[in-house]
């Protein structure tokens, strides 16, 4: 079996695999609206969250479908959207609003680069009209962690509805819904929660979907008909079924390990063990350790090898990294904690690349 060291889809633990043995389901059964209340009630307890002013809303999609569903759902159509870009999926909300027709505007920032917040507050100054500012919590692209807690201060200070794109982090880094002043962020199943691919969901104040428009962008991925449905035990479209399953099970394993703090401690373990490692041979990280989040950490390529020829001895060593993406492919790998990964994989890992380091140095 390969170790993932991608972000997402992650190695499974065994339980969750054999989740999605469990007996086929009806969507429009009892069974089906209990495992789905299951599911919502686990996530929102996953940061302590009241289900009486948030929800968890389910979708069958990946973690883009989450992304688009929020966007889409609650900036209305008299309100002006503020995209914060510093990697690919900054990037991507940015695609979502032009293609919706939502009338917004962009702070852009080289890939990897911290929020400017001085930047920031002069567009702020510029456009009064600001009503949501949408931002990525981790991206991937670099594995820079954006840092919340003063975007977040700075929207409840101008009465901004915060939006967050939570995809590669909720369950393994620090989300302050409340100091922060979050309005709802995306998330998906199968990165830091261990799940399988195919469900996405995103956390809501329940207040914010009060307000949405009565007449929704879309028709698949409209958070208020979901929550509708979802508060009653249905489900507007059919439903991943045994991805559910999986979802449940992989939700019940996380709470018994201790929950998304022991689930960052433990990623910050292997994430430390690869940095120092590779440091130690030559590989650099491309951004620091208080950049970085402990899900994922980018390096460059050591030298002498291009991205293919290391990715493809690696992988018949039984180890997936991920590339760089756009300028970077040439210059960098991925290396993700997240998923079923052991102490013992990733000292072999670093093992396997010193051995490939050293017989390149002996060529």
């Amino acid at each position: 079996m390969n170790i993932l060291l991608n972000p997402g889809p992650v190695n499974l633990s065994d339980r969750v695999r054999n989740a999605l043995l469990r007996p086929d389901l009806c969507h429009r059964e009892v069974e089906f609206s209990q495992l789905q209340n299951r599911i919502r009630e686990q996530l929102l307890q996953v940061y302590d969250l009241s289900g009486e002013h948030w929800a968890a809303v389910l979708l069958t999609g990946s973690g883009t479908a989450a992304m688009e569903a929020m966007v889409t759902s609650l900036v209305p159509r008299n309100g002006k959207l503020l995209v914060i870009e510093n990697g690919v999926y900054g990037e991507r909300l940015s695609k979502i609003a032009s293609i919706h027709g939502i009338d917004y505007i962009t702070l852009h920032h080289s890939w990897g680069a911290e929020i400017d917040i001085k930047r920031l507050l002069k567009l702020l100054d510029e456009n009064d009209d600001i009503t949501h500012l949408a931002v990525v919590h981790h991206e991937t692209t670099t594995g820079r962690l954006n840092h919340l807690a003063q975007l977040g201060a700075i929207c409840q200070e101008r009465k901004i509805q915060l939006l967050v794109d939570a995809v590669s982090s909720f369950g393994a880094e620090e989300l302050n819904f409340e100091s922060w002043g979050i309005t709802a962020c995306a998330a998906t199943a199968n990165k830091c929660l261990h799940g399988v691919p195919g469900t996405a969901f995103v956390i809501v104040r329940r207040d914010a979907l009060v307000g949405a428009d009565t007449i929704p962008r879309t028709l698949y991925l409209d958070l208020a008909t979901y929550c509708q449905q979802q508060d009653k035990g249905g489900t507007p479209f059919t439903q991943s079924v045994q991805v559910f399953y999986a979802l449940a099970e992989a939700l019940q394993e996380l709470e018994e390990a201790g929950g998304w703090r022991a689930r960052h401690s433990y990623y910050s373990q292997l994430v430390n063990l690869v940095r120092n490692e590779l440091l130690a041979m030559g590989i650099e990280p491309l951004l620091p350790a208080t950049s970085s989040s402990v899900v994922l950490n980018a390096f460059y390529l050591p030298e002498g090898f291009s991205y293919d020829e290391f990715h493809d001895q690696l992988k018949a060593q039984g180890y997936v990294i991920y590339a760089g993406q756009g300028t970077l492919a040439q210059s960098i790998f991925r290396v993700s904690t997240m998923g079923a990964i052991a102490h013992a994989d990733m000292k072999r890992f670093v093992a396997v690349v010193k051995q490939f380091i050293s017989a390149d140095d002996l060529s």
